[in-house]
């Protein structure tokens, strides 16, 4: 489950909360996503996210490990100087490490080397109060990885919130971010405990369910499951995409089912879908 990418397509969908919630003020003008292929040579990564603001570009990377190949205070630099070129704004950047770790790599803020100095900011979010992630309905899947003595009581309170969002729609999709992000500090055993049959039936904790569904060859179950969480996302499909998707493999639609949180709008699903 790619749960860098479910706190990008949040962030995505909520530019103003997520850089109000970061900058620590509230945010009146409206929030441009940029996207994330940098010229130069080009560079595309799918956990990272470019907000502008009115003054400035506020880049968010959403981290769950520590990354095995270039290190971290690497990667910003090369981030910074290829905004800065192509925008010509400040840029404030910010790691947001999900999963509570001891690696001294979450503590670094900074690149050193020789001549060269460049800092940027670090939330880790074990250590972050969950009072204002509380307040906000697009923070809430945030929430339950929050400092907190008592984290069961914490994602029920959490659940709670969820419950309260009168919006159908909205409150499915809150809930499946808050079940899927809960993974990384619960059992599933626990998180189904706090959340209502019927929200997690339609939940991306769909992903067991169609798991399941795929290992016993149950091909028109998986595509009836993923069909549906694709409606929520773009609304009915056309007839040429549907029968794309029942043309799909068992195999394929496993990687389609770990695919759907990388897609922001039904012209990436008909990428994905054509790339096959």
């Amino acid at each position: 489950m790619p749960l860098d990418n479910l706190c990008k397509y949040l962030a995505t969908k909520y530019p103003q909360r997520f850089a109000g919630w970061i900058l620590r003020r509230i945010i009146t003008s409206p929030v441009e996503v940029l996207k994330t292929e940098l010229t130069l040579e080009p560079v595309r990564a799918d956990s990272v996210l470019f907000l502008q603001t009115d003054r400035e570009i506020l880049h968010l990377e959403f981290q769950v490990k520590v990354p095995a190949d270039r290190p971290m205070p690497l990667r910003m630099l090369n981030y910074w100087v290829r905004l800065y070129w192509q925008y010509g704004l400040p840029v404030k950047q910010v790691i947001i490490w999900l999963k509570p770790t001891s690696n001294p790599a979450v503590f670094e803020r900074e690149f050193i080397s020789e001549n060269t100095r460049h800092r940027y900011d670090v939330i880790r979010m074990w250590e972050e109060s969950p009072e204002p992630l509380l307040q906000d309905p697009a923070l809430l899947p945030l929430a339950v990885l929050s400092a907190t003595q008592e984290p069961n009581q914490l994602l029920a309170q959490v659940a709670q919130e969820v419950a309260k969002i009168g919006e159908t729609e909205l409150r499915q999709e809150i809930a499946a971010c808050t079940q899927v992000l809960a993974g990384l500090r619960f059992n599933k055993d626990v998180i189904a405990n706090f959340f209502r049959e019927e929200i997690m039936q339609e939940s991306v904790i769909y992903q067991d369910i169609l798991q399941k569904g795929l290992n016993q060859g149950k091909k028109q179950e998986a595509i009836a499951l993923i069909q549906g969480m694709l409606n929520r996302r773009f609304g009915s499909l056309e007839p040429d995409i549907q029968e794309r998707l029942d043309s799909l493999t068992l195999p394929q639609l496993e990687e389609l089912s770990l695919a759907l949180f990388d897609f922001t709008e039904v012209t990436d699903l008909v990428t994905w879908l054509q790339s096959r």
